[in-house]
């Protein structure tokens, strides 16, 4: 059976070193996109590590309203990514 380019490159990617990038940089574009440019401005740092998806701000009533939609942004991220990657979030 034939398979489809897009299903074999998914696939390569997936069983690869090159998913943890490839997430990375999902991830950035996923956090500005859904948040906003002003909130992404104020994050230093939105990385996933282990299905733990890590936002780091030094801002600190950002950090507590982003600490208060964690369960939020696990959902918002996991829909935006089509699959359950995200397990917990870390804000720091």
């Amino acid at each position: 059976m034939a398979q489809m380019i897009g299903d074999v490159l998914e696939q390569l990617i997936r069983n690869s070193k090159l998913s943890s990038g490839i997430r990375s940089c999902q991830i950035e574009e996923v956090w500005e996109r859904r948040m906003g440019k002003t909130i992404s401005k104020y994050t230093e740092k939105v990385f996933i590590l282990n299905n733990t998806l890590f936002i780091e701000t030094s801002i600190a009533s950002l950090r507590n309203e982003l600490h208060f939609q964690r369960e939020d942004i696990k959902g918002m991220v996991n829909s935006e990514l089509g699959q359950m990657l995200i397990q917990e979030v870390v804000i720091r």
